[in-house]
């Protein structure tokens, strides 16, 4: 299933002033495609006029945008030579139009020189290509609406697959032809001085979102809008259990909401480790439900946390870039999602389009993931995996801590990103509690920041609690990370909250005696399929 927009269309053999796509026919209702031959003319009789005209217009116009073929075959000349930087006028366009053997379909040197004679001057030939260009878009969009309909009556194709196709093909058309206007400095100083007003103002004194990580929100500010941050570890590291700490401290401690895509695990999965994580019961026990009736009373007591929360989750497997620009989209219009993690990248494809490798895929989903940050205005998380070559690496000290060559797939994740981290927790290769030096890394999590593009990299220690999947500040916790569960019950934590005079004998609870479901979004139950915009 493809869609022809015409594109491969000068192989053809068209007579003069006959048009060129096939989205350029008469439709079943009579209606002639959008055009105007006038204009066309105008816009090259300017380019052969005056010397500049054509750096005016040339990020606007292809030879394609020209409905009247000769047209086409005339611009293409004046492309040529603007290539070349070479002067473009009559007599120029004229020979390059010979060398090119299309001077006589383009109308012969009377046609051309008839051009240059329709205008008197270049000044209005931006306002002119513009216009050009508009009735060139407004083709391709009844070309694509015509083959979309007719596709669509067609049972043999699946209407997901068109869907997710067409979503893909509007998206790379609305990329090639949507430019933004340049903008003068003054107004985006005045932005710059407001943001920088509103973060003096913040008790925190972050301009960015509260991570609820102290050191980490010290060397970011808080994660910035229009950032795309990767994660990336070797498998075990944690890199799911960090997002879900994060996501606990945004949406539950400062009220952030947060939309979670994951790509890995099912929605119920998800919550099971965020209840592991906030109730701090052991993921075995949540999974075999082999609780004691202690361990029931805090997991009821403390589950509340998450009603309520400002978390949405969307648990779609093989998530396409198109699906998650328009379920992203609705989640920021309706909901006010201030971030969006993403569990994880490489398991995200770019349906609807054509690559030579993997490779070429996943560099467009970052980039694409890129341009959604800034789109949207909020920051966008992405996990990411690593190469084998971290585990090829020396066993000294620093021979297992990934650096940038080690992502997955692509350079242009590095590239993409406006920050890259890694997490490495040296306990897991060294196998002790100690490190060469004699040093305690117990529970150690390095968070690298490795590139940083608008401040410092450096390296934040955090505490992994491996019994609940949580990362923690390196310095909040009083007690050891692997401390048995009924000593955590008496803990200082546990003691502020209120839960330290628990009574020894509670009735198993039950479901009717869960309090009612709050904003906890599952986007995608049952298999439901959510409408597009």
């Amino acid at each position: 299933m493809e869609f022809d927009t015409g594109k491969n269309s000068k192989n053809r053999n068209y007579s003069r002033r006959k048009p060129q796509h096939e989205s350029e026919i008469v439709s079943e209702l009579g209606k002639v495609q959008p055009q105007d031959v006038a204009i066309e003319e105008a816009v090259l009789g300017a380019l052969m006029l005056e010397k500049d005209a054509y750096s005016i217009v040339s990020d606007l116009l292809k030879p394609e945008c020209f409905y009247d073929h000769a047209n086409q075959l005339i611009y293409e000349a004046i492309v040529a030579l603007g290539v070349k930087q070479r002067p473009i006028d009559m007599l120029t366009v004229t020979e390059q139009l010979r060398l090119d053997g299309n001077l006589e379909e383009a109308g012969g040197p009377v046609r051309i020189s008839e051009l240059t004679g329709r205008v008197s001057s270049a000044a209005n030939v931006e306002y002119h290509a513009r216009i050009v260009a508009q009735k060139y878009l407004a083709r391709e969009l009844i070309s694509f609406s015509s083959q979309i309909s007719t596709l669509a009556f067609d049972d043999s194709i699946d209407v997901y697959d068109l869907m997710q196709e067409a979503e893909g093909k509007l998206f790379d058309l609305s990329k090639n032809t949507l430019k933004r206007d340049v903008v003068q400095i003054d107004p985006v100083i005045n932005e710059a001085i407001k943001k920088i007003q509103d973060a003096s103002n913040r008790k925190s004194g972050l301009s960015g979102l509260a991570t609820g990580y102290h050191a980490l929100d010290k060397v970011t500010s808080g994660w910035q809008n229009s950032d795309l941050i990767i994660i990336a570890a070797r498998p075990a590291m944690g890199k799911t259990a960090l997002v879900l700490s994060m996501a606990k401290n945004m949406a539950v401690d400062y009220n952030t909401p947060v939309a979670i895509f994951s790509l890995e695990m099912s929605n119920v999965q998800l919550v099971n480790r965020l209840i592991s994580n906030v109730c701090e019961v052991r993921g075995d026990q949540i999974k075999s439900g082999q609780l004691s009736d202690q361990e029931w009373n805090i997991l009821m007591s403390r589950v509340k946390q998450l009603y309520s929360a400002p978390i949405y989750v969307d648990d779609t497997p093989s998530l396409s870039i198109f699906e998650l620009r328009t379920k992203a989209r609705r989640l920021v219009r309706e909901h006010g999602v201030k971030i969006i993690i993403i569990d994880y990248l490489q398991l995200m494809n770019a349906t609807g389009m054509k690559f030579g490798s993997r490779e070429q895929e996943v560099s467009t989903i970052s980039r694409s993931l890129k341009q959604l940050a800034k789109e949207l205005d909020i920051p966008i998380i992405a996990l990411s995996q690593l190469n084998r070559s971290v585990e090829q690496r020396g066993d000294d000290k620093r021979g297992k801590r990934p650096q940038l060559s080690d992502l997955r797939e692509s350079g242009a994740i590095e590239q993409d990103a406006d920050i890259v981290c890694f997490i490495h927790r040296p306990e897991y290769y060294s196998k002790s509690d100690v490190d060469s030096e004699g040093g305690n890394i117990q529970g150690l999590a390095e968070f690298i920041i490795a590139k940083h593009r608008s401040g410092a990299t450096d390296t934040i220690k955090l505490k992994f609690v491996s019994r609940f999947a949580r990362f923690e500040n390196w310095d909040d916790r009083i007690d050891s990370p692997n401390a048995p569960a009924e000593e955590l019950v008496a803990s200082r934590m546990n003691s502020e909250s209120g839960y330290d005079n628990i009574p020894d004998r509670v009735p198993t609870p039950t479901i009717d005696d869960m309090p009612p479901q709050g904003n906890v979004d599952f986007l995608r139950d049952n298999n439901e399929e959510i409408p597009p915009f």
